[in-house]
């Protein structure tokens, strides 16, 4: 083997190492992005979750009264 082929084979493994690069680069912004938009997504989630469970907080209240109002009632009559 010459030093030219060498050269050459080594000119072409450090092309697909700088294209496998640039391929992992496109990769990794790919993925934070992806990260990023699942992040505020899951706060969206979050934030949802807790107004969800004040409503129910609310609302069970609300039934809790209505069944002491009714008990109430039964007794009266």
């Amino acid at each position: 083997m010459s030093a030219d082929d060498a050269n050459q084979r080594f000119d072409l493994e450090l092309q697909r190492l700088e294209k496998r690069l640039d391929e992992l680069v496109i990769i990794c912004q790919q993925l934070q992005e992806e990260n990023k938009s699942l992040k505020q997504r899951q706060d969206s989630l979050i934030e949802d979750r807790a107004t969800l469970l004040q409503k129910n907080e609310q609302v069970r209240g609300r039934v809790e009264a209505m069944i002491n109002r009714l008990k109430a009632m039964e007794q009266t009559q």
